[in-house]
């Protein structure tokens, strides 16, 4: 059997020993005993009640909160341990064994790509094609407050500072104190919050990343990048090229969330722009303070000097720094760069016209470096300024922004209203309407005198859009979400031109269809082709070298048909997105919605960028980051290191080997999957159809309570209307693994299995064994699933279907829903020739085994306080309880939505 290493990626787990290495069990004890000498001296009941390896259940009602807060810490104490003890362990490999040994680094892709055969020319081929863009987002999943993850920050910084030996007993014992001391704090300060965060709280959330980890962690990553590729020939291993930007929804995105209005946009953009220049100006101040480079000891040739010079000029006060800092050109030319960084954010005279400008100065002073012969004083204090001003501009993040296509087709139909024409979206005649006005180059801006407040907004934001800024990378595009037509997209073409006019100027507008449902999917590629015979979508086309980004819905497609269906459509719309514009002339970005559960994408980064369809990547990859997994990834430097190497490593082996060793797609291969679909689709429809569902969703699950955690900005339903379909598929996830059903990670596929088999037989069995050895996209369905069952507890679901109002609908749907899991327990075990769940994944099974009794108490009483809050006449003092379990719940998960 043929496999790459992007398949490779699909096997046994990365680091699967880390859990039995005595340096997590370690952090473990250490963290546990910590914490129990501060619940001890705050709540010595509890204390106790965790000594007793909590065999007693947690008293209900308001004493529930020293036990559920106890619970609380010590489940995100685990992760805090682990991630360390996942740090240590990458060291150590890398130490004993080498580099190319470590999971999902740089040294292993290119270890792999050296050893493929590929030529020298497609080797470069795939290494400069790298464009990796993790967006983030402020999806209501955090349920943590930022004072919170502060503190994890701080307890994992002083876990990495205990790695060291050279402490003697006493400074350890220090060491023990201060993280005792964070403990206690997390005791004292509470876990939740008691306001909805505003838009600018979340704004703040998201740059803290960048300030926190990110701003230094990306140059790192270049230098590992660089190190890694010495693994090739010479003649391969010279270019040096940025391969990552950091894209953001915050601020940006108002589908749904009337509160992100352009002014808040802007808001948006001006702190993006002041935390990159402030990230700069530290940078600056610190290499001038370091760089003490004399001109008499080290002279500097002409060409350097005079380059060095202009650089001083640019300040406008070339006098003061010479007479400050004589002899010293470097420095004076670093303090000219401080000067005009100040300027660019002051908007002065002195200020830099963009990004390229600032990197063509930070160049000068490493070219300077380099000609005195001082190139690793350059590698190490202006380099990496340079790469972080390559990467983060004048901006942070590039702001996407998003909005629903029916409010921008409403705002269409109202402008043409007060222009007196009468055709309305969705119609062919609108659709002709919107083509013959976008080819008009008089078409005269719209009269905004009698719009309403939605439009007015509309109109103002595209208008920022379309302004000049200092960063032209400021914005990026212009996302449509529930995008049906061409005209959803063109109709944003036009919007910008009855806001703004032409703009001859400004690059042209980027707008990206959001394909979401099941139907929309399959529409993709015809609406794609369609978008691509109008002249205004092909100009932003052409701007981007025949480039198109598609943004791929994980959420909505999984509420709308299940997770396998939704898995094999986003698999074959990519596939057949790819084929349509390579018919064009054009090629696909692809831009990835996922979130933290499987059943929103949230597969292993590696396993889940090995299984995308071969040849759909193509070095470029962009994908949402959302709530938790924000923090989880990105919080600490190290682990955001780790985790945006592992992202680019990933896309690196796919782009270079995945059609190499073997055809995109495999036509047995595909027709099963087709059937598959289809029937684990209609027992996914069958049930959310069913009489009663709904209720039972709502009664069986604290969905409609957790409108009451308030974890964002956002509302969580888009129309506020009370259905499913208007329902967020953050909540919907969100809910079902509150009341540990996970139906949303598994529920259709034993049903889809047992019919192929009973129509197949023999040779359906060969052909599953066959598909799970070979095809990624099926091995990674199989093992999501099995996941997602393992966290399922079908006892404790018995127990909030028992909330059901109605008892006979109660029954008869969780009796379907048992069945069903039943069924596919019974296939994946056939499926893997396992005789239990998750016994392939040892580390992921083991820290389940870790909380699950927790958990399981946790869930009991959480029905308890449902009960009692549905009861009007004790829903107050239950209230914070519930609000605890759930985060609770959450932090034992890992995950929200």
């Amino acid at each position: 059997m043929v496999q790459h290493a992007a398949f490779d990626l699909l096997g046994a787990e990365p680091l699967a020993g880390i859990d039995d290495h005595a340096d997590a069990a370690a952090l473990r004890d250490l963290l546990h005993s910590l914490l129990m000498q501060v619940v001890g001296q705050r709540a010595p009941d509890v204390a106790d009640w965790l000594a007793d390896r909590a065999s007693a259940p947690i008293p209900s009602g308001a004493e529930a909160t020293p036990y559920l807060q106890a619970l609380n810490i010590w489940f995100q104490l685990l992760r805090i341990a682990e991630e360390n003890a996942g740090m240590r362990l990458r060291r150590r490999i890398e130490a004993e064994d080498g580099p190319e040994r470590v999971p999902g680094s740089f040294a292993s892709a290119f270890a792999a790509i050296r050893d493929s055969g590929l030529s020298e020319e497609e080797i470069e081929t795939a290494i400069s094609s790298l464009a990796v863009v993790p967006t983030m987002t402020a999806h209501p999943t955090e349920a943590k407050r930022v004072t919170i993850l502060e503190i994890h920050r701080r307890i994992y910084r002083k876990l990495v500072e205990l790695e060291t030996h050279r402490w003697t007993p006493r400074e350890r014992e220090r060491h023990h104190d201060a993280i005792r001391a964070e403990i206690d704090l997390l005791w004292l300060t509470g876990e939740l919050r008691l306001e909805r965060p505003s838009l600018d709280d979340e704004i703040a959330w998201g740059l803290q990343f960048f300030r926190n980890s990110l701003f230094d962690a990306v140059p790192q990553l270049y230098d590992r990048f660089l190190d890694a590729r010495a693994i090739l020939p010479a003649r391969q291993a010279r270019s040096e090229r940025p391969c990552l930007r950091f894209n953001s929804w915050i601020g940006g995105d108002r589908d749904g969330n009337p509160n992100v209005t352009a002014e808040v946009t802007a808001r948006a953009l001006r702190a993006g722009l002041n935390a990159a220049i402030a990230s700069h100006i530290a940078g600056v101040q610190q290499a001038a303070q370091r760089l003490s480079v004399s001109c008499r000891i080290a002279s500097v040739p002409e060409a350097a000097g005079t380059a060095l010079s202009q650089v001083i000029r640019g300040s406008g006060a070339a006098d003061i720094l010479t007479a400050r800092n004589p002899n010293e050109v470097f420095r004076q030319a670093l303090s000219a760069i401080q000067i005009r960084l100040e300027a660019s954010r002051d908007d002065l005279p002195a200020a830099y016209r963009g990004p390229h400008e600032l990197v063509g100065d930070l160049a000068q002073v490493e070219t300077a470096l380099g000609a005195i012969g001082a190139g690793e004083l350059a590698a190490q204090h202006v380099r990496p300024m340079r790469w972080r001003a390559e990467v983060f501009g004048f901006r942070t993040a590039a702001l996407d922004v998003r909005q629903n296509s029916t409010i921008i087709n409403a705002v269409l139909a109202e402008i043409w209203q007060a222009k007196g024409v009468s055709a309305q979206p969705g119609t062919p005649e609108a659709a002709a309407l919107i083509r013959r006005e976008l080819a008009d180059p008089d078409l005269a801006r719209a009269d905004e005198s009698g719009l309403g407040p939605v439009a007015l907004d509309l109109l103002a934001l595209l208008r920022l859009m379309r302004g000049r800024h200092l960063d032209p990378e400021t914005f990026g595009p212009f996302i449509v979400s529930m995008t049906r037509s061409a005209e959803d997209i063109l109709a944003v073409h036009l919007l910008a031109r009855y806001a703004a006019g032409p703009c001859p100027d400004a690059p042209a507008l980027s707008v990206v269809p959001l394909f979401e449902t099941i139907e929309d999917l399959r529409a993709g590629p015809g609406i794609l082709a369609d978008l691509l015979e109008n002249n205004s979508y092909r100009a932003a086309v052409r701007e981007r070298r025949g480039l198109v980004e598609v943004m791929l819905g994980y959420s909505d497609s999984g509420k709308d048909g299940g997770f396998f269906c939704s898995t094999w459509e986003l698999h074959r719309a990519q596939r057949r997105i790819t084929a349509t514009l390579a018919e064009r002339g054009c090629r696909p970005a692809f831009f990835h919605g996922r979130g933290g559960s499987a059943s929103r994408g949230g597969a292993p980064t590696g396993r889940a960028i090995a299984a995308q369809p071969a040849g759909t990547i193509g070095g470029v990859l962009k994908l949402t980051e959302q709530g938790e997994v924000v923090s989880a990834k990105y919080a600490n430097r190290g682990t955001a290191l780790y985790n945006m190497e592992l992202l680019t490593a990933a896309v690196l082996t796919h782009t270079a080997l995945s059609e190499r060793d073997g055809p995109a797609s495999n036509p047995e291969y595909d027709e099963a999957l087709e059937a598959l679909s289809g029937m684990s689709q209609a027992a996914w429809s069958g049930l959310v159809s069913s009489p009663g569902f709904v209720s039972y969703f709502q009664e069986a699950s604290p969905v409609e309570e957790l409108s009451a955690l308030k974890i964002g900005s956002r509302p969580a339903r888009r129309h506020g209307a009370k259905t499913l379909a208007d329902l967020r598929a953050i909540p919907w996830v969100f809910a079902w693994s509150q009341n540990r059903h996970m139906l949303t990670g598994w529920y259709g596929v034993g049903s889809a299995i047992g019919s192929f088999l009973q129509v197949r037989g023999a040779d359906g069995n060969r052909l599953l064994a066959d598909m799970f050895e070979r095809s990624p996209m099926f091995r990674i369905v199989v093992d999501e699933v099995e996941k997602s069952l393992f966290q399922a507890d079908m006892e404790i679901g018995a127990q909030y279907a028992a909330l059901v109002s109605d008892g006979a609908t109660g029954s008869r749907i969780y009796d379907r829903v048992l069945r069903e899991y039943e069924q596919t327990r019974a296939a994946i075990l056939l499926i893997t020739g396992q005789s239990e769940l998750a016994a392939r994944f040892p580390m992921f099974r083991q820290r389940f085994e870790r909380v699950r009794d927790h958990l399981d108490r946790t869930n009991a009483l959480q029905v308890a306080l449902l009960r009692e809050a549905r009861a009007e006449t004790r829903a107050p003092s239950v209230f914070i309880p519930l609000l605890q379990s759930m985060n609770c719940i959450a932090a034992g998960l890992g995950w929200t939505g």
